[in-house]
């Protein structure tokens, strides 16, 4: 086109107007966005959001306190108040829970560390077997139709009652109270795996044929992610089955951990040691919980949660 030939189409100037109109409305709708957004992951925000959440926890928390106090402070009372707990553990429990004056005699933060190396130590193992396990029977009738039965009998046995079998066994408290660890998370973790194997979707194996993919790949790409929710599950139980039963043996098999601390509280009528340390046993529960629960949140894919 040269220097003096006018265009061969003319955009009409409301045309113009307009397009410049709605450029205008997009960047503003941008901006206030934006600054939306800003404002709802300021921590003033999500104070005011999550507010409810921590507000009513804390009230439900006080009422059981004043309950709990107008309860145990009559001197004839059996247990003590939660003031008379406060004083009594304050020096050195609550100050110094990492004292160590040699033996048993340690702190709290002392005594759950020991309780808590047993439970990573067997936790572990039964993470790594049953999730084996669990792949092996979900994917082979055969071993699902041998093992199934003999699981569900074994997986019925108080925690405890595997103590004397393991005592005689190791002849060792630690190992002792290990194996009872591993034999009682390991079967919610069996379970979920076999049947989050099993659920596998028919259409993934068809395509999964298909493609004619490798063992390895039909692993790692197929079978296993789609068996993760199900697993995260058994480790969510596992974990919390682990907890309850560390403290149930430690009582029995003796030494430094928070069960026979418990254990030799009551030998002591130290009362409020014992609310003290059933405090810390609750709050690490839900710590162990939620620690699995987050590592689900990012392992597991958003379409399956």
């Amino acid at each position: 086109m040269g220097l003096g030939t006018k265009p061969l189409f003319k955009i009409p100037t409301h045309f113009r107007l307009h397009s410049t109109t709605f450029k205008r409305k997009m960047t503003a709708n941008l901006e206030s966005r934006s600054r939306r957004n800003v404002r709802q992951n300021s921590p003033l925000s999500l104070i005011q959001k999550h507010s409810q959440k921590i507000i009513r926890p804390l009230v439900a928390l006080a009422i059981f306190l004043v309950i709990w106090q107008l309860l145990c402070m009559s001197p004839d009372s059996n247990l003590p108040s939660p003031i008379t707990v406060f004083q009594d553990t304050w020096d050195p429990l609550i100050i110094n829970p990492f004292f160590d004056n040699g033996g048993t005699d340690k702190g709290l933060g002392l005594q759950i560390a020991a309780s808590l190396a047993r439970v990573a130590i067997g936790f572990t193992l039964s993470t790594i077997v049953g999730i084996g396990l669990g792949i092996l029977i979900g994917s082979t009738k055969f071993m699902y139709d041998a093992l199934d039965p003999l699981f569900q009998v074994l997986r019925t046995i108080p925690p405890l009652a595997w103590l004397p079998i393991s005592l005689a066994a190791f002849r060792d408290s630690q190992p002792s109270a290990i194996f009872v660890i591993f034999i009682t998370a390991i079967w919610p973790i069996i379970i979920n795996t076999t049947v989050g194997v099993q659920q596998i979707p028919q259409d993934y194996r068809n395509v999964a044929k298909v493609l004619r993919l490798s063992r390895q790949k039909y692993f790692f790409k197929v079978l296993f992610p789609a068996a993760v929710p199900y697993i995260f599950t058994g480790l969510r139980i596992g974990i919390g089955l682990s907890w309850l039963a560390i403290i149930a043996a430690e009582m029995l098999v003796g030494g430094v951990g928070i069960g026979f601390f418990i254990w030799d509280a009551y030998n002591s009528s130290a009362m409020s040691e014992i609310i003290l340390a059933l405090v810390y046993v609750g709050i690490i529960g839900l710590l162990l919980d939620r620690l699995v629960a987050f590592v689900a949140s990012k392992v597991v894919p958003e379409e399956q949660k």
